[in-house]
């Protein structure tokens, strides 16, 4: 029952989505975006998301509306045998299944993937997990242990203050990114060889990757890195800098860059200055430099700098809420917000990231009411 002529790269493609919550959710709404057809399988209360609310869109949340579109979806409970059964075949026919219960907690279903490859050897099985599944298999993996536990928050907020989390489930996003990103891997690899594979994405590994200089800076530098706020520990100027109204970030990253910026701010004696010439000087020497900076933006307002800077080649940038960050995309011509659905399912959601040329990203199906597809699968299924 794979819908034909969807379009997008990944048409003709069947993914069985067992995942829940965040990061196999994300990862199964992209490919859904590039034309698979992926069939979202629920337990008979649903995925937990559909109830974390505040915030809510008739009500829904929005929280799964913004992760869940493009899929059909079937409420199985897999202790009973007739749902199981579906679920089995399902499986079968698949060319991807995602999961991401606690390692382990598939095969008692025997939906684990030496089960299923063995029904389906090609298929390219992907399963995300906390921690692994060896050492790490049970312990349970939500975003913010993974924050805490790989040192990101160690890195996030003000240096005299206690560590934060990030505003998002970063490691939730990142790993969901990786599965999408092995499963495309993968699907290649069956393309070539006929062989389908387990893909296995784990949060902390996701976390240790995402930390990139960071984690190089203990790996290959066997330093441990500290929390410096908004700073940069390798670049100066990369931070918030106050201006007549409101905090502008400026982020001269290179030495060209910071000379265009005094400059503009018209104290070209600064890049000359042997204490500020190169960006490992003007590490070394930020506070001397700050006030030096903040003076002469103190003369106008963010945006004008912005403006400015940005005309002469800096980067630079406003603060902004996420409804700014929305109609700076707009003014650049990005088109940041699609309509999935129609009517009263019409629902407004963020644009696949990534642009095709000859096959681009498709909007067919607004996030799926509880067991919305059940029958028509279910008939499928049992065909």
């Amino acid at each position: 029952m794979a819908e034909a002529g969807t379009g997008g790269p990944l048409e003709g493609i069947l993914v069985a989505d067992f995942s829940r919550i965040l990061a196999g959710p994300y990862a199964t709404m992209l490919l859904a975006d590039m034309g698979a057809d992926v069939v979202k399988v629920e337990g008979p209360a649903g995925d937990d998301t559909r109830t974390w609310t505040p915030p809510e869109r008739d009500g829904e949340a929005t929280y799964y509306l913004g992760i869940n579109r493009g899929k059909r979806s079937i409420a199985l409970d897999l202790r009973d045998p007739g749902d199981l059964a579906a679920a089995r075949e399902l499986a079968r026919r698949a060319d991807v299944v995602i999961e991401n219960l606690r390692p382990g907690g598939m095969a008692r279903f025997g939906l684990d993937h030496a089960s299923v490859a063995a029904d389906n050897p090609g298929v390219v099985y992907a399963s995300i997990s906390g921690f692994g599944s060896g050492a790490g298999a049970h312990v349970p993996g939500y975003d913010l242990m993974v924050q805490a536990m790989s040192g990101l928050m160690s890195l996030t907020g003000d240096p005299d203050g206690p560590p934060y989390r990030a505003g998002i489930s970063v490691f939730d996003v990142m790993a969901g990114n990786h599965a999408a990103i092995g499963v495309l891997a993968a699907l290649r690899h069956r393309d070539r060889t006929g062989a389908g594979q387990h893909v296995e994405v784990n949060l902390l590994s996701s976390a240790l990757t995402g930390l990139v200089n960071h984690s190089s800076a203990w790996v290959a530098g066997g330093t441990v890195p500290y929390r410096m706020g908004n700073a940069h520990p390798s670049v100066f100027p990369y931070e918030p800098m106050p201006t007549a109204d409101d905090d502008l970030i400026v982020a001269a990253g290179n030495d060209a860059q910071f000379r265009k910026l005094c400059g503009v701010l018209e104290v070209p004696g600064l890049a000359d200055d042997p204490r500020f010439a190169r960006n490992a000087d003007r590490t070394v020497n930020r506070e001397e430099l700050r006030p030096l900076l903040v003076e002469r933006l103190a003369t106008r307002g963010a945006v004008e700098w912005f403006e400015l800077l940005t005309a002469a080649g800096v980067p630079a940038g406003p603060i902004q809420t996420i409804d700014g960050g929305f109609a700076m995309a707009e003014r650049f011509g990005l088109d940041p917000v699609v309509t999935v659905g129609e009517g009263d399912r019409a629902v407004p959601t963020t644009r696949h990231p990534v642009r095709f040329s000859a096959t681009p990203a498709v909007y067919r199906l607004p996030p799926p009411r509880l067991d919305e597809h059940g029958a028509d699968l279910r008939k499928w299924l049992d065909s």
